[in-house]
């Protein structure tokens, strides 16, 4: 089957070998498939190892064949894939056998997967193959943020550096479901502006003084996911006893922190990754609720995998990108 998977050091489009079923799996016929930027670090992490690695962490499809013990699900189900592997219930850290698809698991880049029955969930009927196939890495991802870590309320302003990211997106629509205020950053003028059309009430440039360009602003929440070039700047237009929660860190890993001034403000600091099962579930009810879709940017078709990885090297998207793969 075709698929896009490292080898060798090499990120390539080839033919890999079809998966079967086994006891308490199915194999799904992927239609569609979502870019995170995940995708960009497996290589750096694997190496120059010899065996294929299929990458891809979202997908959406329809079950091929069903394993042995296979309960409640059919040929021809549609599905999504939950990439978030074996955390099922919602606690304050994942357990320890937690572990993304992608790797080193083969993942959703292909025209196939082969996956345990507990990691699929059946398709949101108001979405089609190609917006289902990204929403459970970085919805969930943003779900998790702004409900359980950051337990956004009607009411909250909700501030988050970086307005163009699949996440920031979810973001944006999650806390005006719920009636949060939302701000928004961005150096590019037309992000800033899809950002409002999203449903933002504030959209500032990036380079911009925050503490002046936010002076009439009360920040309860901030959800970061850039790093070193953000996080103490959001702590200077964070109110006193605010929440920041952060998921990522797309600049330098490490910070400066003034702890005299971080615990005199009684600021709360949380951390995040992906979610549960009971999480993507929830984030699924709020979806079908609220008719909430993703932001898609662009969709590619398998063989010009290679462009849209260099379209998410280079953060060119608002939005998700897609792989189309039926």
């Amino acid at each position: 089957m075709k698929a896009i998977f490292y080898e060798k050091g090499e990120l390539k489009v080839g033919r890999v070998e079809e998966p079967k079923a086994k006891k308490g799996e199915v194999v799904v016929s992927i239609h569609a498939a979502g870019l995170n930027r995940r995708d960009l670090m497996i290589p750096r992490r694997r190496g120059d190892a010899a065996e294929p690695l299929v990458l891809g962490s979202d997908g959406a499809g329809v079950i091929e064949s069903l394993g042995e013990g296979v309960m409640d699900w059919a040929v021809g189900d549609e599905v999504i894939i939950n990439p978030s592997l074996r955390w099922y219930e919602n606690h304050t850290c994942p357990p320890e056998e937690f572990e993304i698809l992608g790797m080193p698991d083969n993942g959703t880049f292909a025209e196939k997967i082969v996956i345990s029955v507990e990691q699929i969930e059946r398709k949101p009927t108001h979405l089609s193959m190609e917006e289902a196939a990204v929403v459970s890495l970085s919805a969930l991802t943003g779900y998790r943020a702004l409900f359980t870590q950051a337990d956004v309320k009607k009411g909250d302003t909700v501030f988050i550096p970086g307005a163009g990211s699949g996440v920031a997106t979810f973001l944006i629509q999650f806390a005006k479901d719920v009636g949060a205020r939302v701000i928004v950053t961005s150096r590019s003028e037309e992000k800033r502006q899809k950002a409002i059309e999203l449903g933002a009430d504030v959209a500032i440039d990036t380079s911009s003084n925050w503490v002046e360009a936010l002076a009439n602003e009360t920040i309860d929440i901030v959800i970061d996911s850039v790093g070193k070039a953000t996080f103490n700047r959001s702590l200077e237009v964070l109110k006193r006893g605010g929440r920041i929660v952060v998921f990522g860190a797309t600049t330098e890993d490490l910070v400066e922190l003034d702890l005299r001034k971080f615990f005199y403000g009684q600021y709360q600091l949380f951390g995040s990754t992906m979610g549960s099962r009971e999480e993507l579930r929830a984030m699924l009810m709020h979806m079908e609720k609220f008719k909430t879709k993703p932001v898609i940017d662009r969709v590619y078709n398998l063989d010009d995998g290679m462009d849209a990885f260099r379209a998410l090297t280079n953060s060119e998207q608002f939005g998700k990108l897609v792989l189309k793969i039926k």
